[in-house]
């Protein structure tokens, strides 16, 4: 243990109407300051994760955070991209300055506004995150991409259209109680697997249900040595961290195996000397609900094609063996790119220590997973956190 968060903030994520880039990331800073009892002189790091890729003209932003204090001034400032895991990557990046002894405490902030981008735009904006020498003229922009992967898992598989209802019902009911989330509603199965005016088919067999919504918010936290986080008001240590890169091109790999989520998997929990079972909750990237269906088998809950016997027998509902994103997940949530891993990592510190919004607070957890993919499941990143104060 080297790292451990000691403050947060959350911003409520949706269509945030008189926000900026700018603000949305200023506030989140501040408020993790807070939190954490540190004033900005007391940093001596900041990373931004801030993916951009078009949604914001404003493209050089790191030193936004700065504005947040003039204590900031001088201090190194770095802004981390890793398309849809940009969060993740940032909040990894903070944890090596750490472990490397160059700095006690780093502040982490993840923010997007996408909602100003008009619709064509941020399908563009959004496909620069695949392989555009394959994936760039793929109808319905990245959900076309993941539409594709739901096609061939259903080719190779059956048709799994009960599981993907399911996985978007549960999301859609635990995010009803995060006063976070862009969509506070519980939209139950039946309307999540028929197809209707409000649920068109988007791409393939992935019906607006199945797909994580365009998103403006932000997330902050605080790090900070252990040594440091044991004198401070609370500390959630990184009991491991693991990062697999995979190849861009999809036709590269086999990418219904999710080898790059496997790999980051295996290798956590083995640092971390933990078996999957042992957690007591998971946030996953749903991006689209395949996406989550696929990351059961990889996490190792189920074999391969076998994954919908995890939502259907219950195992991943809030109050199941291993509830798989309580907080509603990007489906319900939310997904502004740059702000979603920080988000991940600042709702499990409040699931384990017991602060978590009433609505998705589970029952006395001990350990936490996390893991936030960029791209078709090029970048990923696991964390599994632990309260040790």
């Amino acid at each position: 243990m080297t790292a451990c968060i000691t403050g947060w903030a959350h911003s409520k994520f949706g269509k945030l109407e008189g926000e900026t880039v700018e603000s949305l990331i200023t506030g989140v800073a501040a408020q993790a300051l807070d939190d954490s009892g540190l004033d900005a002189g007391d940093i001596d790091e900041v990373y931004l994760g801030h993916f951009n890729a078009g949604f914001s003209a404003q493209d050089f932003t790191a030193s936004l955070v700065f504005q947040a204090s003039d204590e900031f001034r001088f201090k190194p400032a770095t802004r981390v991209e890793n398309a849809c895991a940009t969060g993740s990557a940032a909040v990894h990046q903070g944890i090596k300055s750490i472990e490397a002894r160059r700095a006690r405490h780093v502040l982490v902030v993840g923010a997007e506004q996408m909602t100003t981008t008009p619709g064509p735009e941020i399908g563009a904006n959004l496909l620069k995150a695949s392989y555009l020498p394959e994936d760039g003229d793929t109808p319905a922009g990245f959900a076309g991409v993941f539409g594709n992967i739901a096609q061939a898992y259903f080719q190779r598989y059956g048709d799994q259209s009960d599981a993907l209802a399911a996985i978007a019902a549960k999301n859609h009911k635990n995010g009803a109680g995060n006063p976070f989330a862009q969509m506070q509603k519980d939209l139950g199965y039946d309307f999540c697997r028929a197809e209707s005016d409000k649920n068109p088919f988007v791409a393939g067999p992935l019906k607006r249900t199945d797909c994580s919504l365009v998103s403006d918010g932000a997330a902050a936290l605080v790090l900070s040595d252990t040594q440091s986080a044991l004198g401070m008001d609370k500390a959630v240590a990184f009991r491991a961290t693991a990062h697999a890169q995979d190849f861009l091109p999809m036709s590269k790999r086999d990418i219904l195996q999710f080898e790059g989520c496997a790999t980051a998997w295996s290798k956590a929990l083995a640092d971390a000397r933990l078996e999957i079972k042992d957690l007591s909750f998971v946030e996953t990237h749903d991006c689209f609900t395949i996406a989550e269906l696929i990351e059961y088998e990889a996490m190792g809950l189920a074999e391969p094609g076998q994954g919908a016997r995890v939502i259907l027998d219950g195992d991943s509902q809030k109050t199941g063996k291993l509830p798989i994103n309580p907080s509603g997940g990007l489906k319900a949530k939310g997904h502004p790119i740059g702000a979603t891993g920080v988000s991940m990592h600042v709702l499990t510190a409040m699931q384990l220590t017991n602060s978590a919004p009433d609505g998705i607070q589970i029952s006395n957890p001990e350990l936490g997973g996390i893991f936030n993919m960029g791209g078709a499941a090029v970048a990923n990143y696991v964390s599994v956190l632990e309260r040790i104060k």
